[in-house]
């Protein structure tokens, strides 16, 4: 999505500044950092962000701060939680940053559109999944990384669709022809790769999934 500071308010990116550390204060704290301690999960959550930032050079891009491509939030997300897939998007948002296809100005506001919200999303998917569908593997791929994937790129473009919006950077015929209208290609390919991507690594490299286990979804099945 990658929204240019140009088109927002100066306030809204000193606001974005400081839930951002927030944000980042609150992750420091929490998150699952002994895991990384483990040199196979350590090397796949470097490998995952390497992964991110090929696939978000590749972009489509209508207009200044409209981006299509893959985010990836969920397979993060299912992989090390949602704290370390806050970081690993933001690895990604830093290395487009230093490439200077991400103006350092904005981001703050992008860490939170893009690392924040697709991570909380992700992770409030799989939290609702696991709490009222049954624990099988099946619905784990399919609920979880199929449509769960989709549903947290439909959050996050439709925060990125708000702000915008909110702030008059476009009109509301202008984001909605060129934008919210390409969702639908959106929504499959982010679905697809990741329930593919999640299937394989539950099957050949489950310790890399944390959310995974293989006693819960798969024995006596």
């Amino acid at each position: 999505m990658n929204i240019p500071p140009q088109l927002l308010p100066a306030p809204w990116l000193w606001i974005a500044g400081v839930l951002y550390l927030g944000a980042w204060a609150v992750v420091v704290r929490t998150a699952p950092w002994r895991v990384l301690l483990d040199s196979s999960r350590s090397h796949a959550f470097l490998g995952a962000c390497v992964f991110l930032i090929v696939l978000w050079h590749i972009t489509a891009m209508p207009f200044p701060g409209l981006q299509y491509h893959y985010l990836g939030a969920m397979l993060l997300t299912l992989m090390f939680r949602w704290q370390l897939a806050f970081v690993g998007l933001n690895l990604a948002l830093l290395a487009m940053a230093a490439a200077g296809t991400l103006d350092w100005a904005a981001l703050p506001l992008n860490g939170l559109v893009m690392g924040l919200a697709p991570a909380l999303a992700a992770w409030g998917i799989f939290r609702l999944v696991e709490r009222y569908l049954p624990h099988h593997f099946f619905v784990y791929i399919f609920a979880n990384a199929f449509f769960g994937a989709g549903f947290a790129l439909t959050a996050t473009v439709l925060i990125a669709f708000g702000l915008l919006l909110a702030a008059d950077a476009y009109s509301l015929g202008q984001l909605t022809r060129s934008y919210l209208s390409y969702l639908p290609l959106m929504f499959f390919p982010e679905a697809f790769i990741t329930g593919m991507l999640t299937a394989l690594l539950v099957v050949f490299y489950p310790r890399w999934v944390l959310t995974f286990d293989d006693a819960r979804y798969l024995q006596g099945k």
